[in-house]
């Protein structure tokens, strides 16, 4: 192959070996494994997003939560959870919260903070009271000294309503009345010879005697109904002397129980306060714990029917136990439950049933005094999520909220616990285009998320950078419990991390990459018995992994091989040009050539894109296509009317064409058949242009080189294959070691291009010409020829206009 081809005004030399591929410099490093490496702490290369996270977690205002956003697979999360780990360890743990009965609105349960670790404390002790008073008031209630009090209270009644009684019965009988017990209560009756007169005796007494005892029944019934008037007074009476003697028993029992309580809390009031509207409580309801419900007394649940002892306990919402520092808690599935709490149900009979028992803990909650991490895709995704997030951190307080009642589902009754105060950071994780059009599409991100912590793709590839991550492989390699990496092995890997950042100035920091990488070689190297992870361990990991995923790729390839995709790598051809384009499915990149054609002929000045006209173009591919009429009428033949009708098509391509990488090829397919000059088919090209004539840089260069090195390879290298690549991506070669050892052997060849003339020149052999001094491009130049043919077009077309017309003037 020849070292340089000269256009006449440049000559393009094929890149040197060295210039595809730039190999690690561990020099400054002095290891043989990396077990040797002191492991790195922190982020790596990410100034900008640890100092936005620092100042994010330590401004206290509000709305200064914070929106991390980076590459996947940066694993962000992991790396900012080790940043608050650290600045948590010197802050103080936040409060405990627990729910409790609200004696005054049963349906209003009360929330009450306490200080870390005491939420245990404080529910021990009251179920410890509540255990207490159950073995407690039972046994005063059976004490010899209420069973007295009782009975005397019982026995003051009785007294009463047998003297009322008895002293009516003694007046009746005075008057040969008696005072009869009847299924239908009290009745009065006649007597004669002490026996009670039967109706129809009396009915036959004489009509005065009659008159007479009924005057004096008349009378005595007013009396019994006085009586009878008086009994529910008497024991209603009966009724508070009880209920006084069971307050005066109750108050015996439960006050040093509840003294005891209170002990261990004199310094919470909120803890005293309640505690005291226990004791009241008890006292007024006393009798639920000396009469046994039906419920125990069958052997049904307590917790389950609604115990009325229940009321009593307590609800641990949230504890820190004291010991731990501030939470950092990461909610995988944010749904609105999950993230803000909930209440929950338990069917009984038909019907729902609730207390502020079943009311449950959110992320919010448990992170409160913390940090919360959060997805902000999966907070997207659940329905009411983000809307109650934004509400929660507007109001400052945790309120929870019941899905049900929004939706209408709930017709059962439910409860308004009382809100927490909230003081809490928000992080949230995503990609680049969801914080931005969640920017764009919702001004209230600003309000709620006003620190932007940006992760770095990758860093600069200086020694420095090359021995920090050096020691991130390392560290890396310990944390996962892989064998140690040797000096080789190392090297590859962070080679690998300068092609994964598609630029051999720098590295990738996507740790994820390099941790998948490390576990697949780490396998190998177990596989091959070795206790240290070689450089041929790293690299059948990296083929292992291309070989799992490269079906596609390798039937794309199959295809071209049978000549089913027509494809061809040697010979010359008019207005065909073998383009590069990137594939990538499923996390798989791979390159490969696709055949385009041009068409031309005389016409109206149109270059008809035919992947537009039948919509399988996309809009930057459509741009592409319009700027090459740019430069094509900007180019030649300016003193005459366009008069060119070009079509240009990708062959055998069924799907849809988007980017504008393939806008060189195009325009060197133009040129080649407007000046009838053939182009080289073992020469592939990539690069967009602009309508300056000059060559852009294009992604996915290593790819499509390689893509088309792998069709040439297999079909036999010549000698004279290569590609040309935009000048501006020499810095971003990073070659597979087949295609620089073919190109160190002169057996393949990449060609930098600056311009279209430089470019057409090498895939013609013929100069490309610039103009002279006269503005005329040199004779027989690619230039001339072009601008030739453009002039014959023009005249052409205004003598098909001149003869259309009858032979009159040419028509304007």
């Amino acid at each position: 192959m020849e070292a340089a081809v000269v256009t006449g005004e440049t000559a393009v030399r094929p890149l040197a070996a060295e210039q595809l591929y730039r190999p690690t410099d561990l020099s400054g490093l002095v290891f043989s494994t990396t077990a040797e490496l002191q492991p790195i702490d922190g982020l790596v290369g990410q100034a900008r997003a640890v100092e936005a996270i620092r100042f994010g977690t330590q401004v206290g205002k509000a709305g200064f939560n914070l929106f991390v956003i980076g590459p996947n697979g940066a694993r962000m999360q992991d790396a900012v959870k080790a940043m608050l780990t650290a600045e948590a360890a010197a802050k103080p743990a936040p409060s405990d919260w627990v729910y409790v009965h609200n004696f005054a609105d049963p349906g209003k349960p009360i929330a009450i903070e306490l200080p870390a670790g005491r939420a245990r404390e404080f529910h021990n002790a009251m179920h410890k009271l509540i255990d207490d008073l159950k073995s407690a008031l039972p046994a005063v209630f059976q004490s010899e000294d209420y069973q007295t009090r009782q009975a005397a209270i019982d026995e003051s009644f009785q007294k009463r309503q047998g003297e009322a009684f008895s002293a009516l019965r003694d007046k009746a009988a005075a008057k040969d009345i008696a005072v009869l017990r009847t299924p239908l209560g009290f009745a009065l009756a006649p007597v004669k010879d002490g026996k009670v007169v039967p109706p129809d005796e009396f009915s036959a007494w004489p009509e005065a005697r009659r008159r007479e005892v009924q005057a004096v029944i008349e009378t005595l019934e007013k009396d019994l109904e006085h009586i009878i008037r008086q009994v529910p007074q008497w024991e209603t009476q009966r009724r508070d002397e009880t209920r006084q003697l069971n307050r005066d028993t109750a108050k015996y029992a439960v006050d040093q129980l509840i003294e005891d309580a209170k002990a261990a809390f004199n310094d919470i009031p909120r803890v005293v306060q309640f505690i005291e509207t226990v004791r009241t409580d008890l006292v007024e309801n006393v009798g639920m714990f000396v009469v046994k419900s039906e419920d125990e007394e069958s052997g049904a649940g307590v917790f389950r029917t609604g115990s009325p002892f229940d009321r009593y306990e307590v609800n641990v919402l949230v504890t820190q136990y004291g010991d731990r520092p501030v939470p950092i808690i990461e909610e995988l599935h944010p749904a609105l439950g999950n993230l803000i709490g909930r209440i929950e149900y338990i069917p009984l009979q038909g019907a729902l049933l609730t207390n502020f028992r079943l009311i449950k803990a959110g992320a919010v909650h448990r992170a409160n005094g913390g940090y919360l991490l959060l997805d902000a895709r999966s907070v997207l995704l659940e329905p009411f999520s983000w809307a109650a997030l934004k509400r929660t951190l507007r109001r400052g307080e945790v309120a929870i909220e019941d899905i049900g009642r929004f939706l209408g589902l709930t017709s059962t009754v439910s409860l308004e616990p009382d809100p927490i105060p909230l003081k809490l950071k928000v992080i949230l994780f995503g990609d680049r285009l969801l914080y931005f059009l969640l920017a764009a599409l919702d001004p209230e991100l600003a309000e709620h998320f006003k620190v932007l912590a940006d992760f770095e793709n990758d860093l600069p590839r200086t020694a420095e950078n090359e021995i920090i991550l050096a020691r991130l492989v390392a560290t890396i390699a310990q944390r996962e419990g892989l064998n140690a990496l040797d000096r080789d092995a190392v090297a590859f890997v962070l080679e690998h991390a300068a092609r994964s950042a598609e630029h051999s100035g720098k590295l990738s920091l996507v740790a994820e990459q390099l941790r998948e990488i490390l576990i697949e070689a780490d396998f190998c190297a177990r596989e091959a018995k070795r206790s240290v992870i070689s450089r041929a361990d790293v690299n059948s990991a990296l083929v292992a992994r291309i070989r799992r995923a490269a079906r596609l790729r390798d039937r794309t390839q199959e295809a071209i091989l049978e000549k089913v995709a027509l494809i061809d790598t040697v010979g010359a051809h008019v207005g065909q040009i073998n383009g590069l384009s990137v594939t990538e499915l499923g996390g798989f990149t791979f390159g490969r050539p696709t055949r385009i054609t041009c068409q031309a002929r005389p016409g109206s000045g149109k270059v008809v894109d035919i992947e537009r006209e039948v919509e399988l173009g996309g809009p930057l591919h459509s741009k592409g296509v319009l700027i090459l009429s740019g430069f094509v009428a900007g180019r030649y033949a300016t003193d005459t009317p366009m008069s060119l009708f070009a079509s240009l098509v990708f062959e055998q391509s069924y799907g849809g064409v988007e980017g504008d990488s393939a806008s060189s090829a195009e325009l060197y397919a133009i040129l080649s058949a407007l000046a009838d000059v053939p182009l080289r088919q073992d020469l592939a090209v990539t690069g967009s242009v602009n309508q300056h004539g000059e060559i852009q840089a294009i992604g996915g260069v290593n790819e499509k080189i390689e893509g088309f090195f792998d069709i040439c390879e297999k079909r036999g290298l010549t000698g004279t294959q290569g590609v040309l690549i935009p000048q501006a991506n020499v810095q971003h070669l990073m070659l597979r070691k087949d295609v620089t050892d073919a190109c160190a052997g002169g057996r393949f060849a990449v060609y930098p291009v600056a311009t279209i003339n430089e470019g057409i020149a090498l895939l013609t052999g013929i100069s490309a010409g610039v103009r002279g001094p006269d503005g005329a491009y040199p004779p027989g130049s690619v230039n001339r020829r072009v601008e030739d043919r453009l002039r014959a077009f023009a005249s052409i077309r205004r003598n098909f206009i001149s003869q259309s017309n009858g032979g009159g003037a040419p028509a304007n």
